[in-house]
């Protein structure tokens, strides 16, 4: 009999919660049931007509089907510096600090298989998106987690912030060379101020670690707040870098294209390790995404709008079945405190009970980590009618089974 040879990599990663309910999602959809899916954050509309115009028309250039440029065309590199300039007032070297990757998730991925040696640590704020944890994981490396603590208008408690990451520092073996920051945050939609980026930049030159940032959502917010950029402080370039995806502002989420910019070193190292792994984007899509960063801004607007009416038909449908929840200021995610009559049951068990009672997916927090277990991920991904239809069935389903909701907070 052969003797199967095990995968360390993959035992490492733990069991993927959202499969449950995606699996369960599939199940009532075939037994005829009307899902209202607000669980994964796919983004529902068409890309602007501008950016598919420039895909068709460079895709039918003769001299385009070859292979491309592992760390993006030059003119892809440049308007992410570019974007940059405009957005942030930050200049990059296009040659030497900038990286297109097929997302960010790809190019965060790649870089810390690129960065991480065998047993080094990061310390990785809890709940998170999954890949910010587990890249170091399937790298080898360890995930020092703390449970971040946010004020009740969801930012970020900076100050608590800084001391858990002093804490981790002192008390983690190996001591970790990495932080993850992920702001607007995914899952939560916390938001932080300019001076937070000047603290932990701070703490990394005294410290030294390196700072690995995220804003994917940083086009998504609302109510006049405006999402800084680590890349924006003096001296951020000695020990961060910053990703961005085109997936959300611009509607282009299967398209995959995003950038990774900042510090030389670890820039060039995800450039060195993608010259191994790939051969670049199709380079139509390429030119396309120079033209979404390049061109006019005003489809950003209204894509950031439709998620705002969005957002303002849950939280007030939602609060009408009962379910008060916390208005986001970014992203297109509501994080959504289970009601207390419900909570014990934990993430996963009530993502089930709404799908099999009303018909409505969302994510468990307990996907993103421990401290999310008291909380589910509600995406805007469907139209504010879906949206409210989806708070009637939630309210139904709530009083044909006795829950008490709504003011035991």
């Amino acid at each position: 009999m052969f003797d199967e040879i095990e995968f360390d990599k993959i035992k490492r990663l733990p069991k993927y919660v959202f499969a449950a309910v995606g699996e369960l999602k599939m199940q009532r959809r075939r037994a005829g049931a009307d899902v209202i899916d607000l669980s994964m954050g796919n983004p529902d509309g068409a890309t602007p007509r501008h950016i598919i115009d420039k895909l068709i028309e460079s895709a039918r250039k003769p001299k385009v089907y070859g292979y491309s440029v592992s760390k993006g065309i030059y003119k892809l590199r440049l308007a992410a510096a570019d974007w940059y300039k405009r957005k942030y007032g930050v200049n990059l070297d296009p040659e030497t600090e900038v990286v297109a990757s097929m997302g960010s998730k790809e190019g965060y991925a790649h870089l810390v298989q690129a960065i991480a040696n065998i047993g080094d640590t990061a310390i990785i704020p809890d709940p998170c998106y999954p890949i910010h944890s587990q890249a170091f994981i399937l790298a080898g490396g360890n995930a020092a987690r703390f449970a971040m603590k946010l004020n009740d208008d969801l930012s970020l408690d900076e100050g608590a912030f800084i001391e858990d990451v002093k804490r981790v520092l002192i008390e983690t073996s190996p001591r970790p060379k990495y932080l993850v920051v992920n702001f607007p945050n995914n899952p939560t939609t916390a938001t932080v101020t300019p001076a937070f980026y000047e603290k932990i930049v701070a703490l990394a030159r005294e410290e030294r670690f390196y700072i690995l940032s995220d804003i994917a959502y940083a086009e998504l917010t609302f109510d006049g707040y405006k999402t800084p950029s680590i890349m924006s402080v003096e001296g951020a370039k000695d020990v961060a870098i910053e990703s961005y995806t085109l997936s959300k502002s611009y509607n282009m989420a299967g398209w995959r294209v995003g950038f990774i910019v900042g510090n030389q070193k670890l820039v060039g190292a995800l450039a060195k390790i993608k010259s191994w792994l790939d051969y670049g984007m199709f380079t139509p899509i390429q030119v396309a995404a120079t033209i979404a960063l390049n061109g006019d801004q005003s489809c950003v607007d209204e894509i950031r709008e439709t998620y705002r009416r969005r957002r303002d038909a849950l939280i007030k449908s939602f609060a009408n079945a009962g379910w008060e929840i916390t208005s986001p200021k970014a992203s297109m995610f509501v994080w959504a405190r289970i009601p207390k009559a419900l909570r014990s049951m934990g993430s996963l068990e009530f993502s089930k009970q709404l799908l099999i009672n009303a018909q409505t997916a969302v994510s468990p927090g307990v996907g993103f980590g421990p401290a999310g277990d008291e909380y589910v991920r509600i995406a805007m991904i469907e139209n504010e009618n879906r949206i409210r239809q989806a708070a009637k069935n939630i309210k139904r389903f709530f009083r044909e089974n006795g829950i008490a909701v709504g003011a035991e907070e």
